[in-house]
């Protein structure tokens, strides 16, 4: 319910209104970097469309003939080239990998920004949460630095501490502004990510998710950069084919036809037509492509190794984050089961025997200062476990 109300009252100002369950949205239509690599895609559909088709055919025509323009000959001839191995299949099929990978590349350019977009949403929440929790703390200093002077314009207590918890208040206020440029400076790192155009107001609504461990586990086969690198290792076996195909050079064979006037005095002129066939064949001696064949074959066992590489690294990623997170579960339990609720209690205690008369002002400051501690450090276990949620289910793919 107070998510809802936060939300409703952001959407009564101008800008753009956004949310953890809404960031992932706001950057697959809106972030610029994202849509510039959905034209590798565009590219690679090119590169595919252009693949595995016949070199263009020649028309050749010829004309000859002596000086006195009495003997001639022309001549006219179509020729074409063929390959004589399965090149342009495997040409089709390299881009065709190549394609696919251009498309887990770009899903994985959309992993890596909602993630970071993610992580800046949590960083804002936590800095106003902060600020909330400080904005309660001056409350409480003003209440009691209120109560000090009345008893010390009484002339029952000292102004030394009416002043001292003034100071206090004034101090918790310095900090709270301290905080908003701060937001400032995380919300401007934010509007990027968003694709937001400048002048544009960002407004982030709701609070840090509650602590909730997810399910151990992660399925490499699910992130897209280990996708791609599948493919793109795919993609470098049937180069090894490819250019072992490119070792035996295309054929060349064609029509022509021709037509010829001789003269023979003194009994006149000779005329002929020929029609007929030609082909050429490149014999693979001095140039049988082994450079660019064992360029490929190291370029296959690379891409191998780098996708085998990947996957360990996907699950030393996801084992990572998920240890972090239960530690930062467990200190959240502490605090929030046995420490905060403890400084509370001596703190009320501390300010309610100084307020008979029967405590030092300095235990009541103490006690405050170490509740207010606590309550930053289970704030900055909330941060951090949120964090380490957010670096967890992008190392699993999870969108």
């Amino acid at each position: 319910m107070a998510f809802t109300l936060s939300i409703s009252a952001l959407q009564a100002e101008t800008g753009v209104v956004v949310s953890l369950a809404s960031i992932g949205d706001r950057v697959r239509a809106q972030n610029p970097d994202l849509a510039a690599a959905r034209l590798r895609i565009r590219e690679a559909l090119g590169r595919m469309n252009q693949s595995g088709r016949l070199a263009n055919p020649e028309l050749e025509a010829g004309f000859e003939h002596d000086p006195r323009l009495r003997d001639r000959k022309f001549e006219i001839g179509f020729t074409q080239r063929f390959p004589i191995t399965n090149r342009l299949r495997l040409e089709k099929e390299v881009t065709a990998a190549e394609y696919k990978a251009s498309e887990a590349e770009v899903r994985e350019v959309e992993r890596r920004i909602i993630a970071e977009a993610r992580e800046g949403v949590i960083n804002v929440l936590a800095i106003r949460q902060r600020r909330d929790l400080l904005d309660q703390q001056a409350g409480l200093s003003k209440e009691f630095s209120g109560f000090l002077a009345e008893i010390a314009a009484k002339g029952e207590g000292s102004p030394l501490d009416a002043g001292q918890a003034k100071l206090e208040a004034a101090g918790l206020a310095l900090e709270m502004r301290q905080l908003d440029a701060t937001e400032v400076a995380a919300v401007g790192a934010l509007k990027p990510l968003l694709g937001m155009r400048p002048g544009e107001v960002l407004l982030v609504g709701g609070t840090l998710p509650a602590p909730a461990i997810p399910q151990a586990g992660a399925n490499h086969a699910n992130r897209p950069d280990y996708q791609a690198a599948a493919l793109e290792a795919a993609a470098a076996g049937k180069g090894v084919s490819l250019e072992q195909a490119k070792k035996y050079e295309d054929l060349e064979a064609g029509l022509f036809a021709a037509a010829e006037r001789t003269e023979d005095a003194p009994e006149g002129y000779d005329k002929e037509a020929l029609v007929g066939f030609r082909f050429k064949l490149p014999l693979p001696l001095w140039n049988k492509n082994e450079g660019a064949i064992q360029e490929a074959q190291a370029k296959k066992e690379r891409k191998d190794l780098e996708a085998t590489a990947l996957a360990r690294s996907i699950h030393l990623e996801a084992e990572a984050a998920y240890a972090e997170m239960e530690e930062w579960s467990k200190l959240l339990g502490e605090l929030s089961g046995t420490l905060i609720p403890l400084a509370e209690e001596q703190a009320a205690a501390a300010e309610d025997v100084f307020r008979k008369g029967q405590g030092e002002i300095q235990t009541v400051f103490r006690t405050r200062e170490k509740r207010l501690q606590l309550s930053a450090a289970r704030l900055d276990a909330l941060l951090q476990f949120n964090l380490a949620r957010v670096r967890h289910e992008a190392a699993i793919g999870q969108r």
